[in-house]
């Protein structure tokens, strides 16, 4: 089968944790939160039978300190990226709706440090392990060599804080996926290119599902990621055989 007739697989691939979109800040306190005690008005000293009420006040006031300040959207996205880099495998659906072939759902599995494996209709399972990646259509595979640092370079998040002037990213409140408690953010983006990406984020601080809105040929999609199995054991990507 040879390679000019199989579509390439990078673009999917890439899509998964869209890193180039998502991985762009880094967690920082908030402008004010070290002004936000010495703002507060000081308590008046209690007597009498409004001792209690300031111990109470008191213990409310060392557990708000102990907890640290409130992260802001972009830190919570910031955060949960950095979470999602550092799991040791993964499973993901793909729904692609929309575009000139319609409707399509992907499968893919990732285990660390650099294996891949995708499921898509018509094209078989397609493989990457390290630098090579592997084919299989109709029980056929075929080895191909992919240039080194392809899939590195877009897990390395210093690459990414490029994003981090330009990145917006707005609280949407809670929701769920698929009964899951979840919150929900709006990621907007001018670098590579505009873009606004939809989050849910799980109460661990990973992610359930993201979907970006876009075009393929002039036809209108969207892409709708679900995560699950994270740090599965289970997991496991061979080489084709």
């Amino acid at each position: 089968m040879p390679v000019r007739r199989t579509p390439c697989p990078l673009p999917a691939f890439l899509l998964l944790p869209l890193l180039a979109v998502l991985v762009a800040c880094k967690p920082s306190p908030p402008e004010g939160a070290a002004m936000a005690t010495a703002d507060a008005p000081a308590a008046s000293p209690a007597s009498g039978n409004d001792g209690s009420a300031a111990a109470a006040a008191t213990a409310v006031a060392d557990a708000v300190a102990a907890a640290g300040p409130l992260a802001t959207p972009k830190q919570v996205i910031g955060n949960s990226m950095q979470r999602f880099m550092g799991l040791r495998s993964y499973h993901a659906t793909m729904q692609l709706d929309g575009g000139a072939r319609g409707a399509m759902t992907n499968e893919l599995d990732f285990v660390a440090p650099d294996r891949f494996r995708m499921t898509m209709p018509g094209l078989g399972t397609q493989t990457i392990i390290g630098d090579a990646m592997y084919m299989s259509v109709d029980g056929r595979s075929m080895k191909v060599p992919l240039p080194a640092g392809t899939l590195t370079q877009w897990r390395d998040p210093a690459r990414l804080d490029e994003n981090a002037a330009t990145m917006t990213v707005q609280a949407q409140g809670r929701d769920s996926v698929d009964g899951t408690p979840a919150r929900k953010y709006l990621v907007r983006n001018s670098k590579p290119q505009p873009s606004d990406v939809t989050m849910w984020i799980g109460d661990d601080d990973l992610p359930l599902q993201i979907r970006v809105n876009g075009s393929a040929q002039g036809h209108a999609t969207t892409t709708t990621i679900r995560y699950s199995r994270f740090n599965d054991p289970s997991l496991a990507i061979d080489p084709p055989q």
